[in-house]
C-alpha cells in the first residue's frame, strides 16, 4: 500500500520507512513559528520547562503581526515578551516592525518554508505553506513550547482527500473562489483532520500566490494541512526566495484517499461566502441578485495580502471611485509587497479610488484593530473567516471574497463582480 505526499514528508521526519492514517508518530521539525498573540503563552511554558534556550535559533520564527505596530498598552507588553526572548536566545528569524509582515505572507518570501519541510505554528493557518510542497499545520502554544525546545512534535499521521483540478478557470477566478467553492461542496469540517492533497492539470493554470492561498484555508474546511505537487513553477519560486535545496516528495500511484473529488476549474464562478460560516456560499451571479449594501471593504490578510491580489484589485479600482461612505482598507502582506505596490503605482490607485492603505497586519481578520464593524454593519472581506462577531459587532455580517469581487464591490457598495463595474 502506498503513501500520500503528506505520509511520505512525516515518514522522513519520523525516521520511518512507511507511516499510514491513524499512526502516532514523533517528527523532526524544520521550522517552529510563533506570533505576538501566540508566542507569549508559549515562552512562558518553556520557563516552566527549565529548559536551557532552544533547540536552534535558526529554525524558529517569531513574528509580530496580529496586534502590530501596537494597538494598546497589553499587545506592546506581549510584543516586548517576544522581542526579549528573541534577543536572550539569539533568534535569527524575529521580525520587528519595519522587517516583520503577515506572517504566511513573510516567510515564504523569506525562503524559510520550501517544499519537503515538517512546519508547525501556534496560528491556525500555518497551513498555508502547503503551496510549496511542505507539510505545514497549526498547532496549540503548549505545542509550539516543545517544539522551540526540543526540535520535535507528536502527530497523529492524517488520512487524505485528493482533489483533482482540472481545466483552466475563467478570467477572474482566483484561489481564493476555488477554496471557497471548495469548502462549499464539502463542508467546514468536510475534512477534519485530513490532508487536503491538490492534484491535475488545473493546476499549472494556478499561480504561487494562488496556491498559498488555497492551502491557507485548508483549515477552513476542517484539514490538518494542504498541500501541491513540486511542479516547475514552485521550484522556480523556492529558487528564487531560498538557498535551501528543497527536497520533492511525490505520491504513490496506489496512496490511500479517503475520497477523490473532482473539480472542473472552468465552470466556476467568483464566489462568496455568507456570514456565519465559509462554507455558506453563492455564485457571484446569485450573490448579485440579493442586492446586499456593505459598509467596509478589507482587501488583505494572510489570505489574499499578497502581490497578485493588490494588482488584481488596483486594476479594477483605477480611475475609479469607491461609493459614497465606503471605507475601503488595504493591508499589504509585507513590506515588499508594500514596496513593490509604490514602485508600482498601486498604492497611489488605492488611495485615488478612496481608500485607506496599513502597514502589514492581521488587524481587522480577527476583530484586532484598523477596521473593527459596528452594529448591523457589513463587511466584503479577502479574510478567511466569517463567524459570529468576527471583526467586530455580533450583530455585524462578513462576506469572504476574492480581491476581485472586493474591488468591485467597493466601487459598486454593494455586492458586485469585476464584469458588473
Amino acid at each position: 500500500m502506498g503513501m500520500t505526499m503528506t505520509q511520505k514528508i512525516l515518514a522522513a521526519h519520523a525516521g520511518l520507512e512507511y507511516v499510514e492514517a491513524g499512526q502516532l508518530i514523533e517528527a523532526n521539525l524544520d521550522l517552529v513559528l510563533g506570533n505576538d498573540i501566540t508566542s507569549p503563552v508559549a515562552i512562558h511554558e518553556i520557563e516552566k520547562m527549565k529548559v536551557e534556550g532552544v533547540f536552534d535559533k535558526d529554525k524558529i520564527a517569531l513574528v509580530p503581526d496580529h496586534f502590530v505596530p501596537n494597538k494598546d498598552i497589553k499587545s506592546a507588553e506581549h510584543c516586548k515578551c517576544v522581542r526579549e526572548f528573541a534577543k536572550k536566545n539569539d533568534i535569527t528569524n524575529y521580525f520587528e516592525v519595519g522587517q516583520m509582515g503577515i506572517e504566511h505572507a513573510l516567510l515564504p518570501e523569506k525562503g524559510l518554508t520550501i517544499a519537503g519541510d515538517v512546519i508547525i505554528g501556534a496560528d491556525s493557518h500555518t497551513c498555508t505553506y502547503g503551496a510549496v510542497g511542505a507539510f505545514s499545520t497549526g498547532v496549540g502554544s503548549t505545542d509550539m513550547a516543545a517544539g522551540m525546545a526540543t526540535g520535535k512534535a507528536w502527530f497523529k499521521v492524517p488520512a487524505a482527500i485528493k482533489f483533482v483540478l482540472k481545466n483552466k478557470p475563467a478570467k477572474w477566478v482566483s484561489g481564493k473562489d476555488i477554496i471557497l467553492h471548495i469548502i462549499g461542496m464539502i463542508g467546514v469540517d468536510g475534512a477534519l483532520y485530513k490532508s487536503m492533497e491538490f492534484t491535475g492539470d488545473g493546476i499549472a493554470h494556478l499561480s504561487m500566490d494562488d496556491r498559498f492561498t488555497i492551502a491557507n484555508m485548508a483549515i477552513e474546511a476542517g484539514g490538518k494541512n494542504g498541500i501541491f505537487p513540486v511542479d516547475d513553477l514552485c521550484l522556480s519560486y523556492i529558487k528564487e526566495h531560498s538557498d535551501r535545496t528543497p527536497v520533492v516528495y511525490v505520491a504513490d500511484e496506489d496512496a490511500v484517499y479517503d475520497q477523490v473529488i473532482e473539480i472542473d476549474l472552468s465552470t466556476l464562478r467568483p464566489t462568496v461566502a455568507y456570514p456565519h460560516l465559509p462554507e455558506n456560499t453563492k455564485t457571484i451571479d446569485e450573490a448579485q441578485k440579493d442586492d446586499i449594501v456593505i459598509d467596509q471593504v478589507v482587501i488583505g490578510s494572510c489570505t489574499n495580502g499578497r502581490m497578485d491580489d493588490l494588482r488584481i484589485a488596483a486594476d479594477i479600482l483605477k480611475g475609479k471611485k469607491v461609493a459614497e461612505g465606503m471605507r475601503l482598507i488595504v493591508l499589504p502582506g509585507t513590506q515588499q509587497i508594500y514596496l513593490d505596490c509604490i514602485k508600482g503605482g498601486i498604492i497611489q490607485t488605492f488611495i485615488e479610488a478612496g481608500g485607506v492603505v496599513s502597514t502589514p497586519t492581521c488587524g481587522p481578520c480577527l476583530g484586532g484593530y484598523m477596521g473593527i464593524l459596528a452594529q448591523n454593519e457589513r463587511c466584503v472581506s479577502t479574510t478567511n473567516r466569517n463567524f459570529v462577531g468576527r471583526m467586530g459587532h455580533v450583530t455585524s455580517e462578513i462576506y469572504l471574497a476574492s480581491p476581485a469581487v472586493a474591488a468591485a464591490s467597493a466601487i459598486a457598495g454593494k455586492i458586485a463582480g469585476p464584469d458588473s463595474i
